[in-house]
Order: C-alpha cells, then structure tokens, then sequence
C-alpha cells in the first residue's frame, strides 16, 4: 500500500512561514505529479502547486504564485511547500497528493489524483 505522509501544519500569524512536507513510502512517484491542494471549511478542495518529480517543472494557483514554493527531494522521496508571506484567508487543512498526469486541464482536477495524504491544519491569524 502506497502512503502519502504530511507534516509540518500548526498556526503562524500573518505574515510568517511554513513549511510543509510530504513524505511518500515508495519511490514509485519518480513518474508522478506531486501537488498540494487545500481546504478551507466550508469551501471546496482547491489546488496550490504542483510539481513534476521527474523534470521538477512547478506550477501554482494564482492565489499563492510569488508566496508559495513547491520542491522535492529525491533522495527522501520527500516533496515540500514553502509558504511564506502568509495571510489569514490560507488557513486550511493542506493535502498532498499524487497523479501520472500533466497539464493545466489535468492538475486542477482532484478526481485525477490516484493518491492522497491525510492532510495538515494550517492556521493563520490576523
């Protein structure tokens, strides 16, 4: 059974950074697309960033293009979200996830990820 493991959620005030991490329990997302999405309560699941293992090419929602920096690391099959410049509207459970599809049309997508992670709170006060 393949896992997706994230860590690293907690509260910040505005202004402040986080990082999170998402550990996966096989290298069989060397072929992947690993993003994160997040939701908020009340909300929809939104997608945030999202990273191709293989290439490293990113992509990022608008809403955390220039704040947010999405990266991995092969050797602890690890992939990370940099959050910085956070504001009280980030606030959300944060999700890591994973689909062997690329492309804007695909990775908005959340019935295409094969893969999900339990999710990390993150809490942003004013």
């Amino acid at each position: 059974q393949v896992h997706l493991v994230e860590s690293g959620g907690g509260s910040v005030q505005a202004g402040g950074s986080l990082r999170l991490s998402c550990a996966a329990s096989e290298r069989t997302f060397s072929s992947y697309t690993m993003s994160w999405f997040r939701q908020a309560p009340g909300k929809e699941r939104e997608f945030v960033a999202a990273i191709r293992w293989s290439s490293g090419i990113t992509y990022y929602a608008d809403s955390v293009k220039g704040r947010f920096t999405i990266s991995r690391d092969n050797a602890k099959n690890t992939v990370y979200l940099q959050m910085n410049s956070l504001k009280p509207e980030d606030t959300a459970v944060y999700s890591c996830a994973a689909t062997d599809f690329w492309g804007v049309s695909y990775l908005l997508r959340t019935d295409k990820y094969t893969y999900w992670g339990q999710g990390t709170q993150v809490t942003v006060s004013s």
